[in-house]
């Protein structure tokens, strides 16, 4: 079966809209006999006349019609598919894919997809909460486009992984009780604790710092959810260690917020495959990057 060009439906649009051949043609850039040869052909493709010469003037059949109007709605849609694409590949379009911890997207990717949203608004930002290893495995296998992942990491073949900034880790505790002014691993092991297991990275720097003092504490709970670790907290329920990383956001009133002594402090990385990145994905990394700035102790 031949296929109808979309030359030739231009053509026949053309045609059909100034009533001449040579003022179509002239419209074109074409000669006179190729506007002819184009309306020729798509008459032999869809075997019927579909236009007629009548007093001087050119006007579709009623075949022509109809195809004349399907033709219209062709082109549009394949010059929108040509903008649409453009776009794309300029980067002012695009899908991009991301993975982090629940902190990170409720507190830190806002602030970069503000930004991104003023300069570029049609870049789709689909956010995945997952533990870093998580991520970097999606990374490897191509499901995701960039991770925000907890640091230190080992190499991982394929990938980049960059320090991008590092928050400080607090306590988190139920503000009715009488607490020090610097919270300390041996005061805190004493309290009923919430916090994350032992699959993220957060939950071996806790250990770490409490194991620094001699001290190995079993949690009440441990959950990965940030926002319903500090529910607990301001139920009273356990004192959790968390990174601030909304420094400026405003605290429950039941939540008391105390630095730890010694410091602790939470790294994060952006990660992203090697080789070429995408205009679109790189917009995202640079949204992200901007975020570095203030916030390195």
């Amino acid at each position: 079966m031949r296929e109808i060009s979309l030359d030739r439906l231009k053509t026949l649009v053309a045609v059909a809209d100034s009533g001449s051949f040579a003022d179509a043609a002239q419209a074109l850039h074409l000669s006179p006999p190729t506007v002819s040869l184009h309306v020729a052909d798509l008459e032999a493709r869809v075997g019927a006349l579909l236009l007629s010469r009548k007093r001087g003037q050119i006007r579709p059949t009623s075949v022509g019609e109809v195809l004349v109007e399907r033709a219209r709605r062709l082109l549009a849609e394949a010059e929108q598919t040509l903008e649409d694409i453009e776009r794309h590949a300029q980067g002012l379009a695009g899908r991009v894919r991301i993975g982090a911890s629940t902190g990170a997207i409720a507190h830190l990717l806002p602030q970069a997809l503000e930004a991104l949203r003023l300069h570029h608004p049609d870049i789709d930002v689909q956010a995945a909460i997952l533990t870093s290893q998580e991520t970097l495995s999606r990374l490897r296998r191509g499901a995701l486009d960039v991770g925000l992942v907890a640091l230190p990491q080992s190499p991982v073949a394929g990938l980049v992984i960059k320090q991008w900034r590092r928050d400080p880790v607090m306590a988190f505790l139920p503000a009715h009780w009488s607490a020090p002014k610097h919270v300390t691993p041996e005061w805190l092991a004493r309290q009923p604790l919430i916090l994350n297991d032992s699959t993220t990275r957060l939950s071996r720097l806790t250990a770490e710092w409490f194991a620094t003092a001699g001290h190995h504490p079993a949690p009440r709970i441990e959950i990965n959810y940030n926002d319903a670790i500090k529910s607990l907290v301001a139920a009273g329920y356990g004192a959790a260690l968390l990174p601030n990383e909304a420094q400026n956001a405003v605290l429950d009133e039941r939540i008391a917020m105390r630095a730890l002594r010694p410091a602790l402090w939470r790294q994060l990385g952006i990660a992203h495959r090697t080789g070429h990145i995408e205009r679109a994905t790189q917009y995202v990394l640079d949204a992200l990057w901007s975020l570095r700035e203030g916030r390195k102790r």
